[in-house]
């Protein structure tokens, strides 16, 4: 069943601006997460997010998360096509981190939803389309009267430019259908590497694909 994941430790905080750093696909690249870290640091931000592939072949997963644990940073991840759901799990119970899959949580003014894993490209197992928009569904409804709202996805949507990148990652008809029908104000994916970096709006949406260099988002 799909809950609300409402975290004390997230809403301590009072109302006012907000700072992210939101990354993916770090494949098991401990230097990378550490580069990362110290970033979010340099960077004083409030909020670190994973936009999936955490690991390689759900292997690799030491020193990933717990750098920004050590840099007394908020986290928020999901999965993406290279760890399931319950590596993903494990990895938020061990370093007190938030899998936003198919959950929701509120940060100052900011509701954030979200959806990991992929729908054809393996090696996790597969997401299926309906499964996909049926969780960010039920995930949105407990954030739909926020202030802001920011979707955070691993796949990117259909329809954008990002697309173009790559033929062997598909892109996501779910997630264009989110976008379209809970208009969030940012939607944060990785997944295509050769699209890193590149921004676009889809109607009143920011699309990011944050990449593993990062990406700072300021509220």
């Amino acid at each position: 069943m799909v809950e609300n994941k409402l975290m004390d430790r997230m809403n301590g905080t009072k109302e006012g601006k907000m700072r992210i750093l939101a990354a993916g696909d770090l494949h098991g690249d401990s230097s990378l997460a550490q580069a990362l870290a110290d970033r979010a640091a340099k960077e004083n931000v409030d909020l670190v997010i994973l936009c999936g592939d955490l690991t390689y072949a759900d292997t690799e997963m030491k020193n990933i998360i717990a750098p920004f644990v050590k840099k007394n940073k908020k986290i928020i991840i999901i999965p993406g096509n290279h760890e399931s759901n319950a590596t993903t799990d494990f990895l938020s119970q061990v370093y007190d981190a938030i899998n936003l899959h198919g959950y929701s949580v509120r940060f100052k003014d900011v509701g954030f939803f979200g959806v990991g894993g992929a729908t054809n490209v393996g090696p996790a197992p597969p997401i299926s389309e309906d499964e996909a928009f049926d969780l960010l569904k039920k995930s949105h409804k407990y954030v739909k009267d926020m202030g802001k709202k920011i979707m955070v996805t691993h796949m990117h949507p259909q329809g954008t430019i990002m697309e173009k990148f790559s033929h062997f990652v598909p892109p996501s008809t779910a997630i264009r259908k989110a976008v379209d029908e809970f208009k969030p104000d940012f939607l944060l994916c990785s997944h295509v590497h050769e699209a890193e970096g590149i921004e676009e709006k889809v109607g009143n949406t920011m699309v990011i694909n944050v990449g593993k260099k990062g990406k700072i988002i300021e509220l």
